[in-house]
């Protein structure tokens, strides 16, 4: 503020235009003072033009923009009179700060056409007597020399009180020295400061810390000597306390929700609320919840969990219930209460209610009376119209109670909180019960097949990315072949999950018919196209892109004939199949890549191949390739190189590419089948062709029975003799040349009679007269199994008979499952 302005009376300067009237406006253009010479001079009381634009009282067009109204403009507007009158008043302007910084201006205005013109002591006794700007003069040595009415009422002492003294004096708090060093540096610059923070107490609030927006000029006299400093002030704590609430809800919407973790959630809510809006905070949640379950209404006792707290004190020491223990509170108890109420509860530690609470719990007493708890809030988490928790701020010490304002802030924050724990304990629910479904549907042993030796592995994504629907099967079939798949379902969670178990179903169902490769993706194929279109047609979906995107497999199937040692493949765009030979070199088999599964239209391809004795075969899913970023020959080449370091067995071997290939946290399942082939030598496969004459059944069973004595089955002697005779006979009579009989002995003994027919045998019950119709019915009830399968050049009819030291109990293959975190600790089957 000018000297003319704000300098005491024996210090005035002379003008050549003296003041007739003051008026105060704020950046906006709004009045917000009045002095009486402004009433005499324009006529208006200051009720009629407090608060409003000041344009209101200026000649339309006459008057230069109020924009231009700066500081030091001198000049002249035209304003009109209460009598509708027009003044031509010269005016000059000056600046100064008051409410939180913000700038306001003084405009002195004078009367050149007559009337006696206000004494400027008069004027300063307006600005000392009735201003509302609170206002301290101070002289080089920063001693009060003299303060405004409205400075006396912010700092609690009078004029009489305050001469003299100091700012510490009146103002206790951090920033007391630092706002003395400002108005030093002010009178040995002369540049202002305009908006320096002050928080501090006064005489007038003594129990309560206030913030004020300070601003200093330098006061000279009329040769332009420094003779002091003049200091306004403006109480800001209300908004500054309305900036730090915002900024604390600026921050929780930033961090609170960044996972989909309940306890990290949780930790963020306790985190944000301390120190920002108490000095300790906990966040309890019911435990039915953490079960998966949907917490009842509270009408008793509550048994709370601690998720998390957070305190000003390094470790939270005041705490009575670590972080994961579960804490029962009575129903009298506050957090019940607020539970009960669904709303947030204040308390002061003399309520009868926490004194109540403190008799029933000693502890929680003595931790209250140590750290000097004296204000407690409580506030309900809640989402969806589910409570499902209490969160509990505590403030201590000279911290203020809790007011309205700080419950607004709560529930603000506890609301945006208790949204984001919702979400993660259902997600955590869902992905809970979609692994949980996953496991179930995925094989929890294999069975142990001569032709193969089988590991696997099977590590789901990471939990915030959700289940995936990887699967991956071992199927025997007829022969003593194996059937290997794996496949991944697009998507994640139950819904992937859902889907995967009735694609391996169908797998499982296509595989018992015997059907190729090629032609099982094909049945396969059709069935993911139905699923998709039966799906969409429940809930309305008719956008062929929708069905695309959210209805499609990939597939790999692979038959391995250990007689042959040929292994057949067909793909449903999957990636391809590597194959690890004895000599330690590593090929990935050319398989032509059909369409994903679901798409339909395009047919598939099989690639047959014959791999030597103790190759091992590696199918897995795109999540090992993928989870280390890159593109998938970058992927292939990885993996490539990690197959071919040595490895004890073939769990070892899972154990090096999980290692080398999936990271700590994998945004995607992966699957993993290892096997390692063997072959069926001649002397355990018996091959006989037959002619087209039933006299040759003698010979046949003749032969059969000499080549059980041969493997020492003779105990299977009678079994296998009434099978060959049922098996051939049929052949004869119903089949087609060329017929051929086929005895495998592995872990059981196999029977096989092909012919030329392609017209399969069906099970049927025979009357009682008919002396024929029971052959396959006695194959049936004497075989472990039975079954036909599709030919090139007709058909097959296979039995099996349990051998006596085989067993026909699945055996444990090696492999595991792996938990979330992908370290290897998971199930081992």
């Amino acid at each position: 503020m000018d000297a003319d302005d704000a300098t005491p009376r024996d210090r005035l300067p002379s003008h050549p235009n003296p003041y007739h009237a003051a008026i105060m406006v704020d950046r906006r253009g709004v009045v917000t003072g009045w002095s009486p010479g402004a009433r005499r001079l324009l006529g208006y009381a200051p009720d009629a033009v407090m608060g409003r634009p000041l344009s209101d009282l200026l000649a339309s067009g006459a008057s230069p923009a109020f924009s231009a109204l700066r500081d030091g403009w001198r000049g002249e507007l035209t304003a009109r009179h209460e009598d509708g009158r027009r003044l031509q008043l010269p005016v000059r302007v000056h600046d100064f700060a008051r409410n939180g910084g913000a700038t306001e201006q003084i405009l002195m205005l004078s009367d050149p056409g007559g009337g006696t013109p206000v004494d400027e002591h008069a004027l300063l006794d307006w600005l000392f007597t009735d201003s509302p700007v609170a206002l301290t003069v101070y002289d080089t040595e920063l001693r009060c020399v003299r303060q405004n009415e409205a400075m006396g009422r912010v700092m609690g002492v009078t004029q009489q009180e305050r001469m003299g003294r100091r700012v510490d004096d009146v103002l206790s708090g951090p920033d007391t020295e630092a706002w003395e060093n400002r108005m030093r540096e002010v009178m040995g610059s002369g540049e202002a400061v305009v908006g320096f923070r002050i928080r501090g107490r006064t005489a007038a609030d003594p129990d309560r810390d206030h913030v004020f927006s300070a601003d200093a000029s330098a006061l000279r006299d009329a040769e332009g000597r420094i003779l002091g400093v003049c200091a306004t002030v403006g109480d800001v704590t209300a908004q500054h306390l309305a900036r730090e609430r915002l900024a604390v809800l600026n921050e929780a919407s930033l961090r609170i929700g960044s996972t989909l973790d309940v306890a990290r959630t949780a930790q963020e809510l306790a985190d944000i609320a301390v120190p920002g809006v108490a000095d300790f905070a906990s966040v309890d949640l019911l435990e039915p919840l953490l079960h998966g379950d949907e917490p009842g209404p509270a009408t008793g006792a509550a048994e709370l969990r601690r998720m998390a707290h957070r305190s000003v004190n390094e470790g939270a020491p005041e705490s009575v219930v670590d972080i994961g223990d579960v804490d029962v509170y009575p129903y009298r108890a506050p957090p019940v209460r607020a539970l009960t109420a669904r709303r947030p509860v204040v308390l002061r530690v003399t309520d009868p209610s926490v004194l109540q609470w403190f008799e029933d719990d000693r502890p929680r007493a003595e931790g209250a009376v140590r750290y000097g708890f004296h204000s407690f809030m409580l506030a309900p988490i809640r989402a969806r119209g589910v409570t499902l928790g209490v969160t509990m701020f505590i403030r201590s010490g000279s911290r203020e109670p809790f007011n309205e304002d700080d419950v607004v802030l709560a529930e603000e924050l506890v609301r945006r909180a208790g949204i984001c724990v919702d979400n993660a304990r259902r997600y955590t629910r869902e992905h809970t019960t979609a692994l949980a479904l996953q496991r179930s549907l995925l094989p929890q042993e294999l069975p142990r097949q001569p032709a193969l030796d089988i590991a696997f592995r099977y590590l789901p994504a990471d939990s915030q990315f959700g289940v995936g629907g990887d699967w991956f099967d071992v199927i025997p079939l007829s022969g003593a072949r194996v059937a290997l798949t794996v496949g991944d379902v697009a998507g994640h969670g139950l819904h992937a999950s859902a889907t995967m178990g009735r694609l391996r179903t169908a797998v499982r169902t296509l595989a018992d018919v015997d059907l190729p490769p090629d032609e099982l993706l094909t049945h396969l194929d059709d069935l993911v196209t139905h699923l998709g279109a039966g799906e969409d047609a429940e809930t309305g979906t008719e956008s062929v892109d929708a069905q695309i995107s959210g209805h499609w497999a990939t597939c790999l199937y692979a038959i391995y004939d250990p007689v042959t040692r040929k292994c057949s493949f067909a793909c449903a765009g999957h990636p391809p199949p590597a194959v690890l030979t004895p000599d330690g070199q590593v090929e990935f088999v050319p398989v032509t890549p059909g369409p994903p599964l679901g798409l339909g239209g395009l047919p598939f391809e099989s690639r047959e191949i014959e791999l030597p004795e103790d190759s091992v075969l590696a199918l897995y899913t795109d999540g090992l390739l993928g989870s280390r970023g890159g593109d998938l020959d970058e992927g292939l080449d990885h993996l490539r190189t990690v197959l071919t370091k040595p490895a004890g067995s073939l769990d070892a071997m899972c154990n090096t590419v999980v290692e080398a290939m999936i990271p700590d946290r994998a945004t995607d399942d992966a699957a993993l089948l290892v096997a390692r082939t063997h072959a069926l030598h001649a002397d355990r496969v018996a091959v006989r062709d037959l002619p087209m004459d039933p006299a040759a059944l003698a010979d046949t069973r003749t032969w059969a029975l000499d080549r059980l004595a041969l493997w020492g089955l003779e105990e299977e002697s009678f079994v296998t003799e009434l099978v060959v005779s049922e098996l051939v006979t049929n052949a004869l009579r119903y089949g087609s040349p060329p017929i051929q009989l086929r005895l495998i002995k592995e872990s059981s003994l196999i029977c096989e009679v092909s012919d030329g027919s392609s017209t399969a045998p069906h099970l049927r019950r025979a009357p009682v007269l008919d002396e024929g119709g029971r052959g396959l019915l006695l194959v049936a009830q004497l075989t472990h199994r039975w079954g036909t399968r599709p030919s090139q050049g007709g058909k097959t009819i296979w039995c099996e008979q349990p051998l006596p030291d085989s067993g026909e109990t699945a055996m444990v293959g090696p492999g595991a499952w792996y938990g979330e975190s992908g370290d290897g600790t998971g199930e081992t089957f």
